[in-house]
């Protein structure tokens, strides 16, 4: 599974982008299930952030979702956190 987040926004607009392929992770069931709910809860077009928020695309084996703050899901703070972190 390839999972790709794209940040946008924020005090300096400073774009953000990394990307994780579990195949062959030994978690890659945690990341699968972690990446369909947080997919689940998200919006297929861009919604109204709040001045300053960050905005995110997240794209899971080729289906894209968007979600911003203040509104993302616990699972999509999760997911978003964990890419961006880990991800290339």
């Amino acid at each position: 599974m390839r999972i790709q987040v794209r940040r946008t926004g924020g005090f300096a607009g400073i774009e953000r982008h990394a990307e994780v392929d579990t195949s062959g992770r030994p978690d890659a069931q945690e990341w699968q299930a972690l990446a369909e709910r947080a997919v689940a809860s998200g919006r297929g077009t861009p919604p109204i952030g709040v001045p300053d928020g960050f905005s995110y695309q997240i794209t899971v084996d080729g289906k894209t979702v968007y979600c911003s703050d203040p509104r993302l899901t616990d699972e999509q703070r999760k997911l978003i956190s964990r890419v961006l972190k880990e991800g290339a």
